[in-house]
């Protein structure tokens, strides 16, 4: 007998992305596939010793847009974070047309590090601190009466959260999810990257022989899925069909020289699946020594060297919790319009084994794409994307 879920899919109803490239998704696309990047030098911000590039907000330009859709004052009592997120995630909830009020609506709230930056203003123990307290004011602003989910797994938060609304969604417990991925920088943040002398003195190079480390950035995007039937899902509306975790536990901090984790994540979601298929994957592509290198060991050990690869962090950085999330939005949009976006920063491979790896932008006409990240303590994950309903 056939289940239930056999006859459902998780479908992508609105999305939004709150980046230094744009205030929404399109003018975000527009930028990257135009090669411009928001990562700029900074020296004696928040009074940190040592200069860094990063790519960081205009919250003038987010608390206008927040003033003509609220009006003037409405968040005044919301931090920047917060705001960020409200921004994002109205815009994807208005495309979406679902009510966020409703107890079928469940939002999940992707950060590494969320409002960590008062801690640096006041010595007192805050309860603002807490990124509950976040996805809480986030989920009651938007009316939603059921507690929000916080998921903060390292720099695979914005996978995890995405595959925990999956979940949610097949199980019944909900009939929509909005998942919102953030992260502000900070004093905290940047020098914590510092001492691990892990930031590049100059806009990263992913995958390339020269480069010298990542670029912090920062971001809210947010997209908005809903639980349908197969045969009410458009040919061109797009599907999260799999998605996996699996954690190495390597080290805190290095990640598996084999790519373990990653390996057995992607084995997990692309096990019927054939590697010619894919119009890309989109890696992680931090532009660190080993994060580099052992992506190439697991895509080479998972049959995906041919297949086209590319990565985003020559634009934004890395924006931690917002990362999984903004860069499957890209990818579905740039997809969707036959592209693949080029790895900005790479000349050189500077990996052990050769990947499908360009500077440049290509066509494609394929369906189907896999987003991958990895993170400290070993975590790793991977999703499945398609374009229209049919077998996923």
């Amino acid at each position: 007998m056939e289940s239930a879920l056999e006859h459902e899919l998780i479908v992508r109803e609105g999305d939004n992305i709150v980046s230094p490239l744009g205030l929404d998704t399109t003018s975000t696309l527009r930028a990257v596939v135009a090669g411009e990047s928001a990562l700029r030098r900074y020296e004696g911000l928040w009074e940190l010793p040592e200069p860094f590039v990063a790519s960081l907000l205009d919250f003038g330009a987010i608390d206008r847009a927040l003033a003509a859709r609220y009006g003037e004052g409405r968040l005044a009592d919301y931090t920047e974070f917060e705001r960020m997120s409200i921004l994002s995630a109205a815009s994807a909830l208005e495309e979406s047309g679902i009510d966020p009020a409703s107890p079928r609506t469940h939002f999940f709230l992707s950060t590494t590090k969320g409002n960590v930056a008062l801690l640096e203003s006041d010595n007192r123990y805050r309860r603002e601190v807490l990124p509950d307290w976040s996805a809480r004011r986030i989920a009651a602003f938007f009316g939603n009466p059921n507690p929000a989910t916080v998921v903060s797994n390292a720099c695979t938060s914005g996978l995890c959260a995405q595959i925990a609304a999956m979940r949610a969604l097949r199980s019944g417990r909900c009939d929509h999810a909005v998942v919102i991925g953030a992260d502000r920088q900070s004093r905290f943040i940047v020098s914590g990257f510092q001492s691990f002398k892990a930031l590049s003195p100059e806009p990263c190079r992913p995958f390339d022989r020269r480069r010298t480390g990542l670029n912090l950035g920062e971001a809210a995007a947010t997209i908005v899925y809903t639980r349908r039937r197969r045969e009410e899902v458009s040919d061109g509306e797009w599907v999260a069909c799999r998605g996996a975790i699996r954690n190495d536990a390597n080290h805190i901090s290095g990640p598996s020289r084999t790519g373990e984790g990653c390996y057995r994540a992607l084995q997990a979601i692309l096990r019927d699946i054939d590697p010619a298929e894919l119009a890309v994957v989109n890696v992680h592509g931090t532009a660190t020594l080993y994060n580099d290198e052992m992506e190439s060991i697991a895509l080479d050990r998972a049959g995906l060297s041919s297949v086209p690869v590319n990565g985003l962090k020559g634009y934004f950085g890395h924006t931690m919790g917002a990362a999984g999330v903004l860069e499957s939005i890209l990818t579905m949009h740039a997809v969707e319009a036959g592209l693949v976006p080029g790895t900005r920063g790479y000349a050189e491979c500077g990996v052990s084994r050769a990947l499908n790896l360009s500077s440049q932008p290509a066509r494609t006409t394929r369906r189907l794409f896999v987003k991958m990240l990895s993170g400290f303590g070993g975590c790793n994950a991977a999703m499945l994307f398609k374009r229209g309903g049919g077998l996923c």
